[in-house]
């Protein structure tokens, strides 16, 4: 007993179908990235000094009410050195800090903001920044 060729199995796989949703799932996380970073409306003071801002470190956000947010979370500035160390603990040894405090603050809330990461253990602090347009 002979099978006939219309019976027999294929061998091949055609990835052509998988190959294109991959493409467009990869296509939709390039173009939505940028849109992940917590977003709080803060007023950037602008500089040239300003360095690229790494997506794997943590944001601290104040904004010109004096609403202190660390990434997302809205935090008071009692509890944001403990808040702060609870974080630490599940990030790599290292990790970079960004601070984003709107232009018209005072200089002092920042500087109190600084002096209670570093007791939480904070090593490495950056400053974002605006980019001046040409």
């Amino acid at each position: 007993m002979r099978r006939s060729k219309k019976q027999d199995v294929i061998g091949e796989i055609t990835v052509t179908n998988l190959v294109d949703v991959a493409l467009t799932i990869l296509t939709i996380f390039i173009i939505a990235a940028p849109m992940m970073t917590p977003g709080i409306d803060v007023n950037l003071p602008r500089t040239d000094a300003s360095l690229p801002h790494d997506q794997e470190g943590i944001t601290v956000s104040i904004n010109s009410t004096r609403e202190i947010y660390i990434d997302a979370d809205r935090v008071t500035l009692d509890a944001f050195q403990n808040k702060m160390e609870n974080i630490l603990k599940t990030k790599p040894p290292g990790v970079t800090v960004y601070i984003r405090a709107d232009k018209a603050l005072d200089y002092g809330l920042v500087i109190d903001l600084v002096g209670r990461m570093r007791k939480a253990g904070v090593k490495t602090l950056g400053l974002v920044a605006e980019i001046p347009e040409q």
